[in-house]
């Protein structure tokens, strides 16, 4: 890579709000991790509570509980950039859903940015 063109991408990587470790593993900031910091940062500042949920007797219930003023809940699923909820996690969705609970699936800062809009309305 010629010294301009390398000079360059360290400029647009150092623009961006990663951590080293993401920028050397190519991540993007797109990580579950770091999607899921990125989810309960957003909600904090809005007011809410992101609750992480961790059930080891019942799995593939969704990572987070979006805790709303009024009583509102969403159940939050964040997946890698790309990945797909599991078979389970599609099973525990759908049963959620019966029960008239919002589940909703994630997997980039955009779908993170669209579920706060669609939850501010």
């Amino acid at each position: 890579m010629h010294s301009r063109a390398r000079e360059d991408v360290c400029q647009a990587l150092n623009r961006t709000n990663m951590s080293i470790k993401d920028k050397i593993a190519g991540h993007a900031g797109e990580s579950e991790k770091a999607l899921e910091r990125r989810l309960a940062g957003e909600c904090k500042k809005r007011g809410w509570l992101c609750l992480k949920y961790s059930n080891t007797q019942m799995t593939g219930y969704p990572d987070r509980l979006v805790l709303l003023p009024g009583g509102r809940v969403a159940w939050v699923e964040v997946k890698s950039r790309g990945r797909r909820p599991t078979a389970i996690q599609l099973y525990r969705h759908a049963e959620l859903r019966r029960m008239g609970h919002m589940v909703h699936v994630v997997d980039s800062v955009g779908s993170i940015e669209e579920l706060l809009l669609w939850l501010e309305a």
